[in-house]
């Protein structure tokens, strides 16, 4: 059932047409000892200044992206740079252009917030007066000015995670890597975390690489996404291009008998189209050019048996199950 959708990546408006992509991936693939194939050839550009996402549920394979772009997991075939650096050939240079947050704390607990950060600062080169200077422009936005001298220990999740990014930019990065960065955060906390990713889009020529399997964060931070399944990439473009291709209004039926013999008649009565799907016993199905009740009137008319019908705006969870057959939000 899988299908691709794949669009060209927009100008950016604050660099020129030539410019080389802030990372670019030629047949990304990984194997792992055990056989499985978590990255299966995978194609992308990203360019300089873009929020770029890759969404997919669990096992998809968007960790293993990362990790290969970040060089904590070496690749299996074809290739990767970062700011022109090939993640292979140059893994310490790569690090150096890039800011990483991982899904687990790197941070060390005994430590004060800011012995963190000035430590992690000296490793790369940066001296104290540009990494204090970092941290001065962005504690108070990240709002952990008052905490910076505790340590880490004290710190709840959601404070803990501020610093783990601001200790990724104190070496002012070309390019930031967010690994599920509000995953197991409670409700308010992750809204808040997502502010301050949304305040990092403004920073100057900042490219951002975002993994996630939460909707409403690639929709409300991500210039582009590419949609991963199975190790491989099903969709490659806007968020709002995507839900657009299923327009503004859906028909969700739970159907008695064969989804796919409901969803057969339905395209013979011109109910449905080809972009209607079944998965289990529900069809989805996109409706244009027609009322809602008019067209729940004509699936009425076709003779299907229906058990609940709705109508609803579609989201990006029902385009990965029309591209994949199976759940994003797993």
């Amino acid at each position: 059932m899988t299908q691709t959708l794949i669009a060209n990546p927009p100008q950016n408006p604050t660099s020129p047409g030539s410019e080389r992509p802030a990372v670019e991936v030629r047949d990304l693939r990984k194997t792992y000892a055990n056989g499985v194939e978590a990255v299966r050839g995978i194609d992308f550009e990203i360019a300089t200044g873009e929020v770029f996402g890759l969404l997919g549920p669990n096992g998809a394979g968007k960790s293993t992206t990362i990790g290969m772009l970040t060089t904590t997991i070496t690749p299996t075939g074809g290739t990767a740079s970062v700011a022109g650096l090939d993640v292979a050939q140059h893994p310490l240079a790569t690090r150096a252009v890039s800011g990483v947050v991982f899904q687990d704390s790197v941070v060390d607990r005994p430590l004060s917030g800011r012995r963190n950060l000035m430590t992690h600062a000296r490793i790369w080169g940066v001296s104290p007066g540009a990494a204090g200077a970092v941290v001065s422009s962005l504690a108070p936005a990240f709002g952990i000015v008052d905490i910076l001298d505790r340590p880490v220990a004290t710190y709840s999740g959601g404070q803990r995670r501020r610093l783990e990014i601001l200790r990724a930019l104190v070496t002012e990065p070309s390019v930031l890597f967010l690994d599920e960065p509000t995953v197991g955060l409670d409700p308010r906390i992750r809204v808040e975390l997502l502010e301050i990713i949304a305040m990092l889009r403004d920073r100057a020529r900042m490219t951002i690489v975002l993994t996630t399997h939460y909707l409403d964060e690639a929709e409300r931070l991500c210039d582009r996404i590419a949609i991963m399944h199975a190790g491989r990439i099903v969709a490659l473009v806007s968020p709002a291009s995507l839900l657009a291709g299923l327009g503004k209004e859906i028909i969700e039926l739970h159907v008695h008998g064969s989804p796919d013999e409901a969803l057969r008649v339905l395209r013979r009565d011109g109910v449905a189209d080809q972009d209607a799907f079944a998965v289990g016993s529900t069809l989805t199905i996109p409706i244009r050019g027609r009322a809602g009740v008019d067209a729940m009137a004509a699936i009425q008319a076709a003779g299907v048996a229906t058990a609940a019908v709705s109508t609803r705006q579609p989201t990006l969870d029902d385009v990965y199950l029309q591209l994949t057959g199976d759940r994003l939000a797993a």
